[in-house]
């Protein structure tokens, strides 16, 4: 499915979709393999999926699911809350296409600031996230849990 030399953005193979409810237990299989014991569980996945004030996204290549992410809104914080792309699909562009699709909602609904944490050892996600331009605000020690992790808060200012 995934060819070396050929991004899907070059080859035209992206989309971007809103998640349904169908979705779910392939994004909570994800969240195990991804993110391990900080995982979001099927039952809160389920729960802010159906009640929370969030958009789930998918990314898909030639037709399959490769990725996702939830945004969340409220009043005057637009929030990256998670992002992840499939192992086997990353290095091709998924998380920057994702990227923009959530900087595009946080304008469209006229958010001043866009708002994400990161763990402060993932190197990958950190760069993605400074090269769209958001800038290091705290950290939160031990925030992901229960590894104890360190999370970075990060905004991009969106308007003056």
């Amino acid at each position: 499915m995934f060819d070396a030399d050929t991004t899907p953005e070059d080859a035209g193979l992206v989309s971007l979709r809103d998640l349904t409810e169908a979705d779910l237990d392939w994004v909570a299989q994800r969240e195990i393999e991804i993110f391990g014991l900080s995982a979001w569980s099927p039952s809160l996945i389920r729960e802010d999926f159906l009640h929370g004030f969030s958009r789930w996204r998918g990314v898909e290549v030639d037709g399959v699911l490769a990725g996702y992410a939830v945004y969340g809104f409220e009043g005057d914080a637009f929030h990256l809350m998670n992002l992840a792309i499939a192992p086997e699909a990353r290095r091709r562009g998924l998380a920057r296409v994702v990227m923009g699709d959530f900087l595009a909602e946080a304008r469209r609904l006229s958010a001043p600031d866009a708002w994400l944490e990161v763990a402060t050892t993932n190197a990958a996600a950190l760069a993605l996230y400074r090269d769209h331009g958001f800038e290091d605000v705290r950290v939160r020690p031990r925030y992901y849990q229960p590894e104890g992790l360190d999370a970075l808060v990060m905004r991009l200012r969106l308007r003056d």
